[in-house]
């Protein structure tokens, strides 16, 4: 069966987190996928640890963040593309891409001065996806009312 080949950029919904649509780019360099996430805490809920976090999908706006929450899967140091190491939270969420979902890896990290708001890496379109680095929106288009226009 043929892999969906996907633009160095996507429209991506977070389905999970409340995100219609957010702009990605997709990139086979980095191990792991990346979400914009501000004002990070932890909490608790029956039990286990979660984090709560506010994502602002749209570039160069800070008014009107989306609330996030979702359970901590994982907490861990994360090598940036300039090897600068951080400790990020680990979340494990919905993807869409297209007519196509998966559940996949995400790291919270403050993406604000990064061109996109998210970074697909490879692991999560490992099996998944061929990438066209010369092609944009390959596999999917802008939502109606997206949460994610830069």
């Amino acid at each position: 069966m043929a892999q969906t080949i996907l633009g160095w950029r996507e429209w991506i919904s977070l389905p999970d987190l409340g995100i219609s649509g957010i702009k990605a780019k997709i990139d086979t360099g980095a191990r792991s996928s990346s979400l914009h996430a501000i004002d990070i805490q932890t909490i608790t809920v029956g039990g286990e640890q979660w984090v709560e976090f506010k994502v602002q999908p749209l570039q160069h706006q800070t008014d009107a963040p989306l609330h996030c929450r979702a359970p901590i899967k994982d907490y861990r140091q994360v090598t940036d593309s300039g090897g600068h190491r951080s400790m990020r939270y680990v979340i494990e969420t919905t993807i869409n891409i297209g007519s196509e979902q998966f559940t996949a890896e995400v790291t919270l990290a403050d993406r604000s001065q990064m061109m996109f708001r998210m970074l697909l890496g490879r692991t999560a379109m490992k099996n998944r996806y061929t990438v066209d680095p010369g092609r944009s929106y390959c596999a999917s288009q802008k939502p109606p009312r997206a949460t994610g226009t830069i």
